[in-house]
């Protein structure tokens, strides 16, 4: 999926994420840029889209 997230410095990204587990308001996710490991605050994301595997 893709989400806009506003992070704790109020600094906007946008990312390409894989979710692994939404669980007590997190996303644990693979960041598809970086293929690092990230954790995202559910309430934090501003807005959100599924992308195609073609797309990817």
């Amino acid at each position: 999926m893709e989400i806009v997230y506003i992070d704790k410095a109020s600094k906007i990204t946008q990312r390409r994420i894989e979710v692994k587990v939404i669980k007590d308001g997190r996303i644990r996710a693979t960041c598809l840029t970086t293929g690092a490991p990230r954790v995202f605050l559910a309430a934090n994301v501003l807005a959100w889209r599924p992308i195609s595997q073609a797309a990817g």
